[in-house]
């Protein structure tokens, strides 16, 4: 059968319900090669683990197909959030020896929510690495590559173009695969939006905040994300504790 070939600027999901030739698809005019083997979660986590997945770009399998976006992340809106929030709960897990957390790069898998992916942040409790919770998955090279299961948190930070992913496929998925927080952080503009989010019987429920700040059961603290401007007039984000 001969490769479908499609141009997209936007991140794109593709049904892959049977085996096919496979499919080559343009996302913000970068090349990826979908194989035709990779028809549910299991088969695509043996392509990521596979010399044939792509090197750069953010892939998920997600509500039965790939989602792709090959965009490059934003410095001040993306990679500068990630790192302002991992610094401090990374002091506050390392200190008090409740966990292990980790940075965007560690697959997270969920086969009840049929979601596999890379979030921008997690959280593993000290009690939930020990239980049937989750599993962590050594990769064929060795080393552990994948955590499967249900994370104590997750973080993600909101781009242009992972808006509908960030804020309604994976809160729904995340619900469904029992994560207990969800932190979703928007920092596009000037108007930032950082939400703690707690798993609730129907679905996500919003931390109300007091005076600005949220609390965290899970962490046991209360946090407010603050937005500044540095010398040149870039945008600096701290994360405030107490």
């Amino acid at each position: 059968m001969k490769m479908a070939e499609l141009r997209a600027k936007k991140p794109i999901a593709l049904a892959n319900e049977k085996a096919t030739g496979g499919l080559r698809i343009f996302v913000n005019d970068v090349q990826i090669y979908v194989p035709g083997w990779v028809v549910n979660i299991d088969s695509f986590r043996r392509w990521v683990d596979s010399e044939e997945f792509p090197k750069t770009g953010n892939i998920w399998w997600l509500n039965g197909g790939v989602w792709a976006d090959m965009s490059k992340e934003q410095a001040f809106s993306h990679l500068d959030v990630k790192g302002a929030i991992f610094a401090v709960l990374y002091f506050i897990v390392k200190q008090n020896k409740i966990g292990r957390i980790f940075t965007e790069g560690f697959l997270m898998t969920n086969h009840e929510a049929d979601l596999s992916g890379n979030p921008d942040g997690l959280f593993l409790s000290r009690e939930t690495i020990v239980s049937d919770r989750i599993r962590l998955i050594t990769g064929a090279d060795g080393g552990v590559v994948e955590v499967q299961g249900s994370p104590d948190m997750v973080l993600e930070v909101v781009s242009d173009s992972s808006v509908k992913k960030d804020n309604v496929t994976l809160l729904q998925a995340y619900w469904t695969a029992g994560i207990t927080e969800y932190w979703l952080v928007d920092a596009r503009n000037d108007t930032l939006k950082f939400e703690i989010l707690q798993h609730g019987p129907n679905g996500y429920k919003r931390t109300p905040k007091k005076h600005g700040w949220m609390a965290s059961k899970l962490f046991g603290k209360s946090f407010q994300l603050i937005l500044e401007k540095d010398a040149s007039g870039y945008p600096e984000y701290s994360l405030e504790v107490r």
